[in-house]
């Protein structure tokens, strides 16, 4: 027999569902917290050209079409989800700008969370999480992308992603005059890779755990300038490329792969590469087929080799340092290089005439290079006694060595250089009169004595 409280919760329970049944119960969208994303693209269309397009806070599934010149910004934390193979916003017209974004791009097809296909336009504080491209920019000029963080979106119930089937955070090709400056990139293939465009500025960005941090392949006028990464395969990749100028960039900690390298220059020609610090990489420097290029002021430190050069001729290097490196460098046939000037701390050098310069040459030995070119094996008796006794008899062909004609004797350049040496002069002067007042005390106690 059924209770009182029984027929108290049945009653109930027929209530909610007529109450139901009369209101409606809620729509897919609703029940799994999202909104719908055409009231977005509503905004969009209805507004006016050059008019300011303030998106209400939620989370929208879908993508966004932008054809028109419109600052779009978020008023509260807008939130857009698009699981489709298409991007989630496309940016077909010039000067648009848009910032403050949150955008989830969980597609395996090769789309992007951003595409711009459009000039003058700026995409500021965007923070996104894809499975596939974070911004592309498709011949596209004079764009601005500041400030956004793209990070690669992992997923813990799937199996993990290996890196070449990633792909790059930030992707020009073909787009000419862009400003790239101020990104964070994270776990992507190449953080920020460029391909046949031209007078690019990449500017302050930090790249970490990618595998070409940066990555330029047959550019012109590139500028790379004062960003840093992390625990990449290769800090920077420059490839093909003319007239770039590489400086004020930090790369450490680039040692997680046999092929790792702070900075890796191959087919590079008149550029400029000064003021950068790589440290900590398993190559500081690689230069292969490179020609006509300057090297100056540049910090390779801890490295296990410090520069590597490989059919490279009529380069020049100056006023570089190379501190604490395991095999300093190793060269082959890349014998036309001008290197003059530079720090190379295991190098004991004499100078005579105190202008902080070596009297004598330093040239980079072949010889363990090429005789593990030929045996990998070798490798295992690297620094050997043998190893080094070997090194020391080799004097053939020295001619061709690639030889810094006159290393600093400091790490400093070589005018601070020269003044520590009159300074070490002005010490050795006084040790001596200080010796000689002291010889002078003594003789005059003994004779005091006597």
């Amino acid at each position: 027999m059924i209770n009182k409280k029984t027929w108290l919760s049945f009653f109930l329970i027929a209530c909610l569902f007529c109450i139901g049944a009369v209101i409606g119960f809620p729509q897919n969208a609703a029940a799994s917290g999202t909104s719908d994303i055409r009231q977005l693209q509503e905004l969009i269309e209805r507004a006016t050209p050059g008019e300011t397009v303030k998106l209400p806070g939620g989370i929208y599934e879908g993508k966004l079409s932008i054809d028109k010149s419109v600052h779009i910004v978020a008023e509260e934390d807008v939130h857009i989800v698009n699981k489709g193979n298409e991007p989630a916003i496309t940016v077909y017209a010039d000067d648009v700008r848009i910032e403050g974004l949150r955008i989830t791009q969980d597609s395996k097809e090769e789309s992007a969370a951003v595409l711009i296909s459009s000039k003058d336009s700026q995409v500021s504080g965007l923070k996104i999480e894809t499975r596939t491209f974070g911004i592309l920019l498709r011949d596209a000029e004079r764009n601005d992308i500041r400030d956004n963080r793209i990070v690669w979106l992992d997923d813990p119930s799937r199996p993990a992603v290996k890196m070449s089937e990633k792909r790059n955070g930030i992707d020009l090709y073909q787009s000419n005059d862009n400003r790239i400056e101020f990104n964070e990139v994270a776990g992507m293939n190449d953080g920020i890779y460029l391909e046949s465009s031209h007078r690019n500025l990449v500017e302050n960005n930090r790249v970490d755990h990618s595998r070409y941090g940066i990555h330029c392949m047959y550019t012109e006028g590139t500028v790379v300038r004062d960003n840093s990464g992390k625990f990449n395969i290769t800090g920077a990749m420059i490839m093909g490329v003319q007239g770039a100028e590489v400086s004020g960039n930090t790369f450490v900690k680039q040692s997680e792969s046999v092929n790792s390298q702070g900075l890796l220059l191959f087919d590079v020609q008149t550029s400029r590469i000064h003021s950068n610090k790589v440290e900590g990489n398993r190559v500081g420097l690689y230069i292969e087929q490179s020609q006509e290029n300057e090297f100056w002021n540049n910090d390779v430190n801890q490295n296990f080799i410090g520069i590597q050069l490989l059919e490279s001729d009529g380069n020049r290097f100056s006023g570089n340092r190379f501190i604490a490196n395991v095999i300093e460098a190793e060269a082959t046939d890349s014998i036309d290089n001008e290197l003059y000037g530079n720090f190379w701390d295991s190098f004991r050098g004499i100078d005579t005439d105190k202008d902080g310069l070596s009297d004598i040459s330093y040239g980079i030995n072949p010889f363990f290079q090429r005789l593990t070119a030929d045996t990998p094996a070798y490798q295992l008796f690297f620094q050997s006694p043998g190893m080094v006794f070997l090194e020391s008899m080799l004097a053939s062909g020295r001619a061709e060595w690639t030889t810094d004609i006159s290393p600093l004797m400091g790490p400093g350049d070589a005018a601070s250089e020269a003044g520590g040496s009159s300074n070490d002069w002005r010490l050795a002067a006084i040790s001596l009169l200080l010796l000689g007042a002291a010889t002078t005390i003594i003789l005059l106690a003994g004779v005091r004595k006597s």
